[in-house]
């Protein structure tokens, strides 16, 4: 028997590898100004759903508004669906219990209650930049009463590059 090759030791961590599959879910949204993605997990490191901000199935994006100021109706915020809900709603097969969700931004209050509701266990987010707003503060006051666990992804100094 010949000797053993060692495998490799510097592939990525699952939480580099569900993260970059977040990130490369948020590189789909048309929103100008922020691109948010997420990545649902089981327990078994299977992806069970992706999704990433945009307006529902159905309403254009060339027809519905992009701006983030003036009327309310005239600005995105009555109609973008946020990465979190899309990859929630995005799932087809049954139960999301006990999943975790990897996301690009820490999750809104809204978001939140959804993530609970769909029994999600773990959020591991990458920026946190609305930290100390009203709506951030409200999603850790609710994860917190609710046993959800949440964590900010550490990157590592790696540049992934990719080969073909």
């Amino acid at each position: 028997m010949g000797a053993i090759t060692p495998k490799r030791s510097d592939y990525l961590s699952w939480d580099e590898y569900f993260m970059g599959v977040a990130k490369l879910s948020a590189l789909r949204s048309k929103d100008p100004n922020s691109q948010v993605g997420a990545c649902i997990v089981d327990q078994d490191k299977k992806i069970r759903s992706m999704g990433y901000n945009g307006f529902p199935r159905g309403c254009s994006d060339d027809e519905f508004p992009w701006a983030r100021e003036g009327d309310t109706l005239d600005t995105k915020y009555a109609y973008v669906c946020h990465s979190e809900l899309n990859a929630i709603l995005n799932y087809r097969g049954g139960s999301l219990e006990g999943c975790s969700i990897y996301v690009t931004l820490f999750p809104c209050n809204e978001c939140a209650k959804a993530i609970i509701q769909a029994g999600i266990k773990t959020v591991v987010y990458a920026d946190n930049k609305y930290d100390g707003t009203p709506s951030v503060e409200a999603s850790k006051k609710l994860m917190n009463a609710a046993g959800v666990r949440y964590y900010q992804y550490q990157p590592t100094q790696r540049e992934i590059k990719f080969t073909v």
